[in-house]
């Protein structure tokens, strides 16, 4: 049910990228317009984000998810019937308000249920299941408007709502004891909005997960062109480019699933972004010396992927764990920010970039590169109990508290 609720809105992001110039043509919009709509679910995304999690800390957690779905799918039906472009960008904006009620309440699910390596372990599984939205959407979509139009993709996600609202009804449990719940007051929350974005750590920690996703989403974005254009490729072949990138968010995921409890967070998240950066150069590297082709081009994104879908899970937690009292709030403030990048990438950067290959090889890794300031910044700056210490935690086992760091000598290793 919690990874239904993270893909729907990422699922409704990539449906319908296929039918672009179908819904342009019927609909008489121009390429700018069409991107709005884009643009237009991310930004709505990104407003109503800061509100979720307050809500259901408020509230409590299911309230919110099965309202947020009943929006989404009566904003589907809005798109579905729309006859103008203006029509189909206030729908779109619409469902971006909807649609990230579940993937904030989610996260603050599993941190109700579980302790943090478990916690790390389900939002690893999470992000696996998270991970096939891309891959299945864009197939789905454009086998839908072949054979019955763009509205059809529409209509599909109004099933995919419901279908999910019904699940929720019936089988998601209340997470939120009654004595921790939050006032919705405005002083409380403004109390509580100011105390996050004032707070270094907490803009810190946004940063390092939400800023390197849009070097993959970049490419994500810029499908059309970049595969379309740059690498010639049929748009019945475009589902290679998004089955690769989707393997490697699995397999990063994977591998942050095993090593939760086994290595510490720091070690974890320094690994990722070891991935990232290395595969980032290499990127660059290729789409400068080389002619566009798939074989070259499509993987790096893909390595980049499992980088970042290593690391993501163990900062996320570090952040919420942060103010546990006010985890959706928390989780909700985290979303809005990175919803806030992912419209600028898409309405600013991915226009500007998207027609050279080298061009949007550089905006990826300085993406990446600007989450990785981040993080050298904040990990210093965190608890050594949430991040541990520089070296993994099992050889520490090992040879006692002599191969600490000086600083760490005499303080207990909590698994």
């Amino acid at each position: 049910m919690l990874a239904g609720l993270s893909m729907l809105g990422p699922f409704s992001i990539d449906t319908y990228l296929p039918a672009f110039t179908g819904i342009a043509a019927s609909l008489s919009a121009t390429p700018v317009q069409m991107q709005q709509t884009l643009s237009a679910y991310l930004f709505g995304f990104a407003a109503m984000n800061l509100f979720h999690g307050s809500l259901a800390d408020a509230f409590g957690r299911r309230p919110v998810v099965l309202t947020g779905i009943a929006v989404f799918a009566l904003a589907s039906v809005g798109c579905a019937m729309s006859t103008s472009i203006g029509a189909l960008i206030g729908f779109r904006a619409l469902q971006g308000l909807a649609a990230g009620a579940g993937m904030v309440v989610s996260r603050v699910i599993v941190r109700d249920l579980f302790p943090p390596v478990e916690a790390q372990r389900m939002l690893s599984q999470v992000t696996i299941w998270f991970g096939i939205a891309p891959a299945v959407a864009p197939l789905f979509g454009g086998i839908l408007f072949d054979w019955l139009g763009w509205h059809s993709i529409f209509w599909l996600l109004v099933v995919i709502a419901c279908v999910l609202w019904l699940v929720n009804w019936r089988w998601l449990p209340e997470t939120l004891a009654p004595e921790k719940a939050q006032p919705f007051h405005p002083g409380p929350l403004l109390r509580g909005y100011a105390q996050m974005v004032s707070s270094g750590r907490f803009l810190a920690l946004s940063m390092a997960s939400g800023i390197p996703f849009n070097g993959m989403f970049l490419y994500v974005l810029s499908a059309p062109v970049f595969l379309g254009e740059h690498l010639q490729l049929a748009p019945t072949q475009f589902f290679w480019f998004f089955l690769c990138t989707v393997s490697g968010v699995m397999s990063g995921a994977w591998a942050s699933g095993r090593l939760a409890g086994r290595v510490t967070p720091r070690t974890q998240v320094r690994w990722g972004y070891r991935v990232m950066m290395g595969i980032g150069v290499v990127n660059v590297a290729l789409t400068a010396l080389l002619p566009p082709h798939p074989a070259w081009a499509i993987v790096p994104v893909a390595i980049y992927a499992a980088g970042w879908s290593m690391m993501t899970p163990v900062v996320t937690l570090l952040l919420l764990d942060l103010v546990p009292e006010r985890r959706g709030m928390a989780s909700s403030v985290q979303s809005s920010l990175g919803s806030v990048a992912n419209g600028l990438v898409a309405g600013v950067l991915a226009p500007l970039v998207m027609h050279s290959p080298l061009a949007l090889a550089l905006a990826s890794l300085a993406l990446g590169a600007t989450g990785l300031l981040g993080w050298t910044w904040v990990k210093r700056r965190l608890p050594w109990g949430l991040i541990g210490p520089d070296r993994c935690l099992g050889r520490h086992r090992r040879t006692g508290s002599a191969g600490l760091p000086r600083r760490y000598r005499g303080v207990e290793a909590r698994p």
